[in-house]
Order: structure tokens, then sequence, then C-alpha cells
């Protein structure tokens, strides 16, 4: 700090601030947002593959279909769900509501929560899960 020279104040760093959940939600949210924006390039390579062909498609869906693209698609599947909560909670803050520091940590953990249920229980009803059939779409009695 010495070498500040100018006269105007010093923003904070971060690495003074006392980190919060709140703290933590807002940040989430903006990485979020870009990982959605990244994300839905995999989706639209993974679309156009199928709309080619099988030339296209099969070495895509390989690729999809591997441990580490069903990972990468996963966390696209819990970022937009924890950006779509987020959002919505957002949402809920512009009407004025929610700004008590209790209650606004609540609805941020609890958006953390509900965004990992809810990506969970996309991936299962989906049968992207391995072994689940949870509607019973093989016909299997």
């Amino acid at each position: 700090m010495s070498d500040w020279t100018d006269k105007r104040p010093m923003s904070p760093h971060t690495s003074i601030w006392k980190w919060h959940l709140t703290m933590a939600s807002s940040i989430l949210h903006r990485v979020t947002g870009v990982g959605n924006y990244l994300g839905i390039f995999i989706v639209v390579a993974w679309l156009f593959a199928t709309a080619v062909g099988p030339d296209y498609y099969e070495p895509m869906s390989a690729v999809v279909g591997s441990i580490w693209g069903q990972l990468i698609l996963f966390g696209f599947s819990l970022s937009i769900s924890y950006h779509l909560l987020n959002g919505i909670r957002h949402l809920m803050m512009d009407t004025g509501t929610g700004y008590k520091p209790k209650f606004a940590s609540f609805t941020a953990g609890l958006v953390m929560i509900l965004a990992i249920a809810l990506a969970v229980g996309i991936w299962i009803l989906s049968g992207l899960v391995p072994g689940v059939d949870p509607l019973n779409m093989t016909g299997a009695v």
C-alpha cells in the first residue's frame, strides 16, 4: 500500500473480505453464466453431429458418452439448474424482498441445494444414470 499515490480510496481486496454464502452465491451465479455460455457450444456441436449424419455423430457420441463427457454434461446440467434457480431468487429480490441477511443466506444455501437436487433429478428421470430406469422406459416388468 505504500506505493499508492492516488488521492482516491483504494478498493478493498477480496483477501480481506469475510467470505459468506451470499458472496459465494453471487460469484457462482456469474461463473455459471459463463459456463452456460460455453456449454451451449458442446450441445450445439452434438446436435450438429446428429443432423449431419453417422460420420460425425459416432465420434461425437463417443466423446459425449465417455466418463469425461458425462461429467461435463452433468456439470452443464448443474450449471443450468443453479443459474435458473438463482435467477428466480434474484427476481424475488427485485421485488424488494429477501434482503435481510439471514433470509438472503438461507435462500442462497437453499438454491445451491435445490440446484444439485434438480440436476440429479433430471439425470435420473431422463434415464442418463446407468442402471436406473424410474419411468420403466425399457418396457421391463
